[in-house]
């Protein structure tokens, strides 16, 4: 069965870095676009950033441009975010999503950045 397992998460100062890990099984990795969406306390979950099958395309929300990066290795069947000048508005639960065909989410990871 698909299985996806994000780790990384962690209680941060604004203007650190993080990185999220997300492990993913029971699909062909390398033939998936991956997704990381988050969702903050009394929010709706929003996309964050998108990655293509091959690592040739990525797509961001606006307000993390420029500050997160999202790369995959498909030999370890991993997509990670790397999170830069982190801000208290980044505070969410982060997932990792793949639709393949139909719609999976990892547990989820917690990122609180406060001073």
């Amino acid at each position: 069965q698909v299985q996806l397992v994000e780790s990384g998460g962690g209680l941060v100062q604004p203007g650190d870095s993080l990185r999220l890990s997300c492990v993913a099984s029971g699909f062909t990795f390398s033939r998936n676009d991956m997704y990381w969406y988050r969702q903050a306390p009394g929010k709706q979950r929003e996309f964050v950033a998108r990655i293509s099958a091959t690592g040739g395309s990525t797509q961001y929300t606006d307000s993390v441009k420029g500050r997160f990066t999202i790369s995959r290795d498909n030999a370890k069947k991993m997509v990670i975010l790397d999170m830069n000048s982190l801000k208290p508005e980044d505070t969410a639960v982060y997932y990792c999503y793949v639709s393949s065909p139909w719609d999976y989410w990892g547990q989820g990871t917690q990122v609180t950045v406060s001073s």
